[in-house]
């Protein structure tokens, strides 16, 4: 029986719920080969608005590429990576997979590391042996392909802020963006989880992404949506919930997507007719302690005044950190201390400023803290 709800991976179908114009405007984008930044905080479904966009999309004369680089930890790794996808993803058999690696990876030594997943699909990986030049040959991969095809390749970056981790990383940004403004078939869509780091490569005007492409932010979907979403899906199972009751676990979570998701599915499974209180508060603490390790773990090693701003976060405050009043009722001890506290969080990616106001990047992290502290 498929779970109505859908949390923990990418979703598609009837699963995947507004971001209409969001949709529009990346098909759009993947049509016309306008380079694209997606932008918004972690669990807002940057990869399912993607993934959804190339479905409707790709078709004969566009090949669209997905590649996930959150394990690469060097250049290498991430073209490594990079290349493979395209050569896959690209290519329609085998046997143009190894035609396009010979032709256009020649002055490559190179390797191939065969597999297939539990369906029986194939894929492979490169695995190179680094020579002068060959970076820049696989990073022309895409482009050498969409003119040999005579067709426009779309490739789909996810968590490209790991570049950002990268040892002479800056030489490396300016080495990616130096060989793909130059690309008239290949187009590029960047995306990833953190978005402090990915701010820091597309917003800075020191960087050399600034200025490489359209730029979209994902806005929370509009509550309405979810609670229609949220009643239709019980509905459709003879279940209950009521637009208040949905409209309080889109509330709990602040909307975020993946979280909405979860608590729903909490709040289905135990439901037999009708959605009680008990059940939601049943239903939110067992998401809570679903999380609790990870919580523990990302505070463990922070000061006092660090967790005395979460707590304060976690309470409500969004502005006006450096009033007398919130210094001395959450013990930040001086105006001047809380920039650097703020900066620190931020690098941690445990609050994100939005419209001017401080959040916790984490929901449930705020509930927990509310309920620990």
């Amino acid at each position: 029986m498929k779970t109505p709800f859908v949390f923990g991976k990418t979703v598609s179908g009837d699963a995947f719920t507004d971001r209409e114009k969001e949709t529009e405007k990346l098909v759009s984008n993947f049509k016309y080969g306008v380079n694209t930044f997606i932008m918004s905080p972690r669990r807002w479904g940057k990869t399912s608005l993607v993934k959804k966009a190339k479905a409707i999309a790709e078709g004969d004369d566009l090949k669209i590429v997905y590649v996930d680089v959150h394990q690469c930890r060097c250049a290498d790794d991430f073209c490594e990576r990079y290349a493979s996808a395209v050569l896959t993803q690209t290519s329609n058999k085998m046997e143009e997979w190894f035609d396009n690696a010979k032709a256009f990876l020649s002055r490559l030594s190179f390797g191939v590391d065969a597999s297939a997943d539990m369906s029986g699909e194939m894929s492979f990986k490169l695995q190179f042996k680094q020579k002068e030049n060959s970076m820049e040959d696989l990073l022309q991969l895409p482009e050498k392909i969409a003119k040999k095809k005579n067709i426009r390749v779309m490739v789909c970056i996810d968590e490209f802020q790991q570049i950002g981790k990268f040892q002479d990383s800056l030489r490396f940004q300016t080495q990616l963006r130096s060989i793909w403004q130059h690309h008239e078939m290949a187009s590029y869509c960047l995306f990833g989880s953190k978005m402090h780091m990915m701010e820091s490569l597309f917003d800075d005007t020191s960087k050399p992404f600034y200025k490489f492409g359209d730029i979209i932010y994902l806005q929370r979907i509009p509550v309405e949506y979810w609670v229609k979403y949220i009643t239709e899906k019980f509905r459709a199972d003879d279940k209950y919930i009521t637009d208040k009751q949905a409209e309080w676990i889109v509330g709990k979570v602040d909307g975020n997507s993946s979280y909405v998701q979860q608590l729903s599915w909490y709040v289905f499974q135990r439901t037999e007719r009708v959605v009680s209180d008990d059940i939601l508060t049943d239903a939110l603490n067992e998401l809570i302690d679903q999380c609790r390790d990870v919580f523990e773990s990302k505070t463990e090693n922070l000061t006092a005044y660090q967790m005395n701003f979460l707590r304060a976060v976690a309470d409500g405050v969004h502005t006006g950190f450096s009033s007398a009043n919130i210094i001395e009722s959450y013990k930040l001890n001086s105006s001047a201390n809380i920039a650097i506290i703020r900066k620190s969080l931020i690098d941690k990616e445990l609050i994100l400023e939005e419209n001017k106001e401080i959040k916790l990047s984490d929901p449930i992290m705020g509930i927990w803290i509310q309920k620990e502290y």
